[in-house]
């Protein structure tokens, strides 16, 4: 396969699919994500088939628990795979929308209207409910996209693709609206990030390494976040029940998420109460604890924390805690270490619950939550295309509006300026 050839083709067919698809209707592109919906439920074999080879051979390739996790297709999975499209196609539709319409003196209406991105391209790593997650947000905002999995999920991409083609085409929209790399070549992505004339923005998903690459080396924008080292910070005269479950909750839902809590910080008046029943908690759940020098006074077993922890993201079962005088030396540690993605404080008090909002500068902040609920589905969005922490173009998850972008419309009735 020639590589830049076959890039070529893909980008001249997503900039044809695109316009295409801005100028379809809302209920045509509903009926894509509906009867798309359909087919994966009806290739539930297919597949579980084709994951289960992706399995094997990532097993063979020595892939590590966190990473087959987020490559393994669950019933459960796919489940949430459907229940997203059918969310995202009951949503309503950003495209068309106009708002801030003002008359002005000369008798000309200015507003703004929500357009589409145009062609998106998406890179990600291992997770295969992905590729639903990202065709159906970029459909439904008029968008075509381009699609490169990890090289570990090519068969279930390659599953998934099919379902995605057949719904496009039975509501008579392109089947190259959305297109999943054939290819595990590594080339493919220099070629994707690089080509301004076909492709208008590049969100990745996965490891610091891949996005420092694409942000590094791309030629067209880049929605991104880097690390999710998130911190859950429970405020001295919290409500310990709550304070526990969040906290265990933030860190062993999951361990391989951006939106896990990989910090714990503990006011020094709430420490001694709460930690030993939280490191009993962890204990069972195999998580390994490294502290400061206040948290070992309480908790002897735990290892020294050292500075690299504070700023590490581990995806796996282990966790970081600090115990700090109050809240401004947690605000100050979240502010210095955080990757700007999610952090949560467990508190009673309004007032510093509201302080928290305000100075800690993530793209979510929480007020007695779980870190894990930072997700598109969660709020609301029907899924996301993935999370930005940074300021310009979209912030926090990336759902349908953060796929469009407005342009100035006027209205007129024959006026000239004079």
């Amino acid at each position: 396969m020639d590589i830049a050839q076959y890039m070529d083709r893909l980008g001249r067919q997503a900039r044809e699919a695109a316009a295409k698809v801005a100028a379809s209707s809302t209920a045509t592109r509903n009926a894509a994500l509906l009867a798309a919906r359909d087919a994966l439920d009806g290739a539930r074999a297919a597949l579980a088939e084709a994951n289960a080879r992706d399995m094997a051979r990532g097993r063979e390739n020595n892939l590590d628990a966190p990473q087959l996790d987020r490559l393994e297709l669950t019933p459960a999975r796919i489940d949430t795979m459907l229940e997203g499209l059918t969310q995202v196609a009951s949503l309503p539709d950003p495209v068309g929308s106009m708002t801030d319409l003002n008359t002005r003196p000369s008798g000309i209406q200015v507003g703004k209207m929500r357009v589409p991105l145009g062609v998106i391209g998406i890179i990600y790593e291992s997770r295969p409910n992905v590729t639903v997650e990202a065709a159906s947000l970029c459909l439904k905002s008029g968008n075509a996209t381009i699609l490169r999995g990890g090289s570990e999920a090519l068969a279930s991409n390659g599953a998934i693709a099919a379902c995605l083609a057949e719904g496009l085409r039975s509501a008579g929209l392109p089947e190259t609206a959305v297109q999943v790399l054939e290819t595990p070549d590594r080339a493919a992505v220099g070629h994707l990030i690089a080509m301004p004339d076909y492709v208008d923005v590049i969100v990745p998903r996965g490891g610091k390494g891949l996005i420092e690459r694409i942000s590094r080396d791309a030629r067209v924008p880049v929605i991104k976040h880097l690390d999710g080292i998130c911190h859950v910070y429970i405020d001295e005269g919290a409500d310990l029940d709550m304070a526990f479950n969040i906290a265990l909750n933030a860190k062993t839902h999951r361990y391989g998420t951006c939106n896990t809590m990989e910090t714990l910080l503990v006011a020094a008046s709430e420490a001694p109460a709460i930690l030993p029943r939280l490191a009993l908690a962890y204990g069972d759940k195999g998580v390994e604890l490294r502290g400061c020098e206040r948290t070992r006074a309480i908790l002897p077993e735990s290892r020294a924390a050292t500075e690299q922890d504070w700023g590490e993201e581990y995806l796996a079962p282990v966790l970081a805690i600090r115990v700090v005088d109050d809240l401004d030396a947690a605000i100050a540690h979240i502010n210095r270490y955080s990757s700007r993605h999610t952090d949560s404080i467990v508190t009673r008090d309004h007032g510093r619950a509201m302080r928290f909002l305000r100075e800690v500068d993530s793209s979510s902040v929480m007020i007695n939550a779980s870190t894990r609920f930072a997700d598109g589905f969660e709020y609301g969005l029907g899924a996301e295309i993935g999370i930005s922490t940074d300021k310009l173009h979209a912030r926090g998850p990336v759902g349908l509006e953060g796929l469009t972008s407005q342009k100035y419309v006027v209205f007129g009735e024959g006026q000239i300026r004079s």
